[in-house]
């Protein structure tokens, strides 16, 4: 099952410079596990130390948001994720 992956301009450091690729998944989750194996770099900005998803970060398939349990949200192919950080402040 394809799925493509798009992350936000500031993510493009830690995903090797790209903005889109494809992996494949049945749930969020297993296509930000095939995500970091193509991009290593993007496991420690997406995840804590408990492999639980940073509460900065949203997922969005296919333009909504996958909250409130990203990780376990299901995808099916053809679908788009769209990771970004969000930002805080006052």
């Amino acid at each position: 099952m394809s799925v493509k992956v798009s992350v936000s301009q500031a993510m493009t450091e830690y995903s090797t410079g790209q903005r889109l690729g494809e992996v494949n998944g049945s749930t969020v989750g297993e296509c930000l596990d095939q995500l970091v194996i193509k991009a290593p770099n993007m496991k420690r900005w997406l995840f804590d130390e408990n492999g639980n998803l940073h509460e900065y970060i949203d997922i969005f398939v296919n333009k909504e948001s996958a909250f409130p349990n990203p990780l376990l949200s299901p995808v099916k192919d053809g679908d788009e994720l769209y990771i970004m950080s969000l930002i805080g402040g006052g």
